[in-house]
């Protein structure tokens, strides 16, 4: 054989084995998913816009689901960008969709429907589906009650599903799925006896139900159903891990329970009495102060609505208000607390108000730095109702038992045993009421929250002049039916 042709031969065989080469290069695997999200910086999050998952208030974004995005995020040292959708269709294609968001976050059910589109991470919360009604009407008791009956629940939520599911039984169950509304506008359609009940999830329920006080729990759909973080349907696990690990290390350190409190800790304490009483009063006799609570708000850093709530909560706003052991006025302070703040006349309204937001702030100064927001004005408002003397006795009972003193979620549990001897006796202030300090500081994050929602917040301007205030701007704000 030639030369020539020997060379003929070995060229053909090296240019393929250079494509191969390239080939191989080409086809080299791609970065794992969290690899390639910390490369690009930010963690995409998508939601809804409602109290239980997300929204702004006068210091921005908050909600639950945004709080705990925003944790994971700062886990993995990465900047949080949060987008809203308008249905929950919407969310699960943005996240079956390529270069979608990373996680959906929005307060939704592990739904099997759902499960050729996205993967659920481990649960975090679970919730039970409630059948609500207005009150007065009859109750219902059983899915045999929803025939024929004007029901409704929102479209391509889990709910929905399960509905579908019940109708291959119950034939006669017939019910409306919407896009055009979220839970508070379902409640509000009942409690306007708009349509006759609603499927919602008990979290979303407890959070709303303030806002529209007829609207009671008919029976409950199911059992508990577990809600949990949606991410694309991508094999590769690693974000998947990386959200597992993260609710796992939240857990075991109390920080989801803390959060879980914060959003939800108070939701229950209005009975439809009261409920409806603090509707009145916020259209009647709140705008007559309005201008005073945020003027004080101003000057002393708080937010007005909390003050607020904290005279409600003491007086129902009533300026004469006289109780048995001799406190009087809007914010009800004793003579001595009075003569503390410099207050002169208790049942002036102005004093009374500015009084209270001096106290509240001395209180909160005595508190050590080191417990963090919004406990440490838990325990200001705690302090303010019982004292801090006794607060710090339920502080130190609270690390006895092995539980965290600059938490209010653990020390409200400790709080009530100051009325009971096996436990004051150990303690120096001795005994207290210490179970109202607990209804005192819930009562007021209620009525607070509700004020968040019927109030807007780019209606607060800080530092605003005295003439720049409005009153009764609140009386805009309220809800239809409210």
């Amino acid at each position: 054989m030639s030369e020539k042709s020997s060379r003929s031969i070995k060229l053909p065989v090296l240019t393929t084995l250079l494509c191969a080469l390239l080939l191989s290069a080409c086809e080299q695997p791609q970065p794992p998913r969290l690899e390639q999200i910390k490369e690009d910086g930010t963690l995409r999050v998508v939601t809804r816009n409602s109290p239980t998952t997300f929204y702004q208030d006068r210091h921005g974004s908050t909600g639950l689901e945004y709080e705990l995005s925003r944790r994971f995020a700062d886990s993995l040292d990465l900047e949080l960008e949060v987008d809203t959708i308008s249905t929950l269709d919407e969310l699960y294609a943005q996240l079956a969709s390529e270069g979608g968001p990373h996680i959906g976050a929005a307060g939704i059910t592990v739904n099997p429907a759902r499960e050729d589109q996205v993967r659920f991470a481990d649960s975090y919360l679970d919730v039970t589906p409630q059948v609500v009604f207005r009150r007065g009407d009859r109750q219902p008791t059983a899915i045999e009650d929803l025939y024929d009956k004007r029901i409704m629940v929102l479209k391509g939520s889990s709910l929905a599903d399960q509905l579908r599911d019940l109708q291959t039984e119950h034939p006669q169950l017939i019910f409306e799925e919407s896009d055009n509304v979220e839970v508070v506008d379902l409640l509000r359609l009942v409690n306007d006896n708009e349509i006759d009940y609603a499927v919602v999830y008990s979290n979303e329920l407890i959070v709303n139900q303030a806002f529209y006080p007829a609207v009671r729990v008919g029976f409950d759909l199911s059992d508990e159903r577990p809600m949990a973080w949606a991410l694309p349907n991508d094999p590769d696990d690693t974000l998947l891990e990386a959200v597992n690990k993260f609710f796992t290390d939240i857990r075991a350190d109390g920080t989801l329970d803390q959060l879980i409190e914060r959003f939800y800790g108070h939701s229950d304490v209005l009975d439809y009495v009261g409920a409806r009483g603090f509707a009145q009063h916020t259209q009647q006799r709140l705008p007559r102060y309005e201008t005073l609570f945020r003027q004080a708000g101003d000057q002393y850093g708080l937010d007005w609505r909390l003050l607020a709530a904290m005279g409600y909560q003491e007086s129902l706003w009533d300026a004469d208000a006289k109780s048995f052991t001799g406190v009087r006025g809007l914010m009800m302070l004793t003579l001595p607390t009075a003569k503390f703040v410099g207050v002169t006349n208790r049942v002036d309204p102005k004093q009374s108000i500015f009084g209270g937001a001096r106290y509240l702030i001395w209180v909160r100064d005595q508190l050590s730095t080191d417990i963090p927001e919004p406990d440490r004005t838990w325990f200001a408002m705690a302090a303010y109702n019982v004292g801090i003397g006794h607060l710090d006795d339920a502080r130190k009972l609270t690390s006895s038992n092995g539980r965290d003193p600059d938490r209010w979620v653990d020390v409200k549990d400790h709080l009530p045993l100051l009325s009971k001897k096996e436990w004051y006796s150990k303690t120096r202030y001795g005994y207290a009421r210490g179970a109202e300090p607990v209804h005192y500081v819930q009562n007021i994050r209620r009525y607070h929250e509700i004020l968040q929602w019927v109030t807007q917040p780019q209606s607060e301007m800080a530092q605003a002049a005295a003439e720049k205030y409005h009153t009764p701007g609140i009386l805009e704000q309220i809800p239809q039916g409210f």
